[in-house]
């Protein structure tokens, strides 16, 4: 034990913190690689320079991007094997083949084409460039597509059996596209556009700041809010549709998410409270009456099962789900209220000279990342104490180690992540400040140089004075 923790709460702890830093990256250049294809296309069907401007300014922060995902993204990988080798020789049969399909369609096509997006804008013809910038985004997508698919699988499994002990594949298409799948593979991907949008809906919003006349400000800042206008309230939907198949399916986890210890028809909606898993209630609860039931079973006494409806060791940690689960909706409002709020200053004209609105889309910035978050800690942890869900739990899927050695690696991962990520970060927040440059020499970045890595995709230093 150390602190308190043994190794399997250390081994949590450990897989928790490289995937919050991981998740960050890939759900940007999701959004990013989508918002890189339609900037080409508009150039390239409009010829307005200030799309060109914009492609290769956010090219450069996609490129940066990229490289710390896939960096943070080879070394969770290995913690299958140090940390959770049980898991893996117990799910591998299923788990492995999703993984490596992962790998082989989407990863060799983002790599495949990487390169020709990045530095190839003056080596190839323009519709080649476009085109390998078109597969590096559907590459992104169906990275998506076979990751969701695993990890829904853990959640919702079917299509599987159990021989000696390891789960064996009965029907792939079963496990692909398991109960879960399809509303998680959405919702992921629309927070990803969203999350995509509201960073350059800041970045725009900081140089209209600055000067309100700016061109590409206003340019990147009207698509952003069109993107927050648009698929802010068509995300709150899919959440509603993703909650109804959680409710069907791990029925316990939304007893959490909603503080419910105790079975309700007509239960109310919490708004908030302290949920007390000892004294099992959730204590000075702000309620509406009959709202929960409404809200997830569309009727007004519509029976939601309590927490105490299951033993006490299959409850998750009620309070992280219960709050990361409003920390989630709070954001999505939020990100729904900015994008009412532009329609209407679009309306009256006044997008581009209103400065209140201009500083709430700039601390809108990082919401994204930090709905995305809360979201992933609601899912994950809600689905404890399995690991795949009513079927393997997550102490039975830990490695033989000891709570110092999985302590050890998890305070050399906080230090060299501390150093790697506040690094790569103040790096991306310093090209934001910098802005999209008009008139670029052609050539794109990268130009001058032989191209060895996607870091090199950006060719402003980090210790350029700004």
């Amino acid at each position: 034990m150390i602190f308190g923790m043994d190794a399997a709460i250390l081994a949590r702890a450990q897989f928790a913190f490289t995937i919050s830093f991981h998740i960050l990256f890939p759900a940007f250049t999701i959004g990013l690689a989508s918002y890189l294809a339609v900037l080409e296309g508009l150039w390239l069907k409009t010829g307005r320079t200030v799309y060109r401007d914009l492609f290769r300014f956010w090219l450069k922060i996609f490129a940066v991007s990229f490289g710390l995902g896939v960096v943070s993204g080879v070394v969770m990988s290995y913690q299958f094997g140090t940390n959770w080798s049980r898991f893996s020789d117990i799910a591998g049969n299923i788990l492995g083949p999703l993984l490596s399909y992962e790998v082989i369609t989407a990863f060799f096509l983002e790599a495949g084409f990487l390169g020709i997006m990045l530095f190839g804008e003056k080596r190839v013809g323009k519709g080649i460039h476009f085109f390998a910038t078109c597969m590096v985004a559907v590459g992104t997508l169906i990275s998506s597509f076979w990751i969701l698919s695993a990890n829904s699988w853990m959640q919702t499994p079917q299509g599987y059996e159990i021989i000696d002990g390891r789960f064996f594949a009965r029907s792939w298409i079963e496990i692909v596209f398991n109960p879960s799948f399809p509303y998680r593979l959405v919702h992921m991907v629309l927070a990803a556009y969203l999350t995509t949008a509201f960073v350059v809906g800041a970045v725009g919003a900081y140089h209209l700041l600055r000067y309100k006349g700016n061109e590409a400000a206003r340019t990147m800042f009207s698509m952003a809010m069109w993107m927050a206008a648009i698929v802010a309230p068509i995300q709150i939907f899919v959440g509603d549709l993703h909650g109804l198949n959680t409710l069907k399916y791990q029925p316990a986890k939304v007893a959490a998410m909603e503080g419910h210890f105790e079975t309700h028809k007509g239960a109310p909606l919490i708004l908030f409270g302290w949920p007390d898993r000892e004294a099992g209630e959730t204590k000075y609860a702000v309620e509406i009456p009959k709202l929960g039931s409404l809200i997830l079973t569309h009727e007004w006494d519509g029976q939601i099962k309590g927490l105490k409806e299951w033993p006490r060791d299959e409850w998750p940690n009620v309070a992280v789900v219960f709050w990361a689960f409003r920390i989630m909706v709070a954001i999505g409002t939020a990100m729904l209220c900015i994008g009412l709020w532009s329609l209407f200053l679009r309306y009256r004209g006044r997008l581009y000279e209103t400065t209140l609105f201009h500083k709430a889309a700039l601390a809108m910035g990082p919401a994204g990342f930090v709905a995305i978050l809360a979201g992933w800690f609601t899912t994950e942890v809600g689905r404890q104490p399995y690991v795949i869900y009513g079927l393997l739990r997550t102490r039975d899927a830990l490695s033989p180690v000891s709570a110092e050695q999985v302590a050890i690696s998890l305070g050399l991962f906080i230090v060299v992540y501390g150093i790697v990520f506040t690094t790569g970060v103040y790096y991306l927040l310093k090209l934001m400040r910098l802005g999209p440059l008009t008139g670029t020499p052609e050539g794109g970045p990268g130009e001058p140089r032989q191209p060895k890595r996607p870091l090199s995709g950006s060719d402003i230093p980090l210790d350029q004075p700004e």
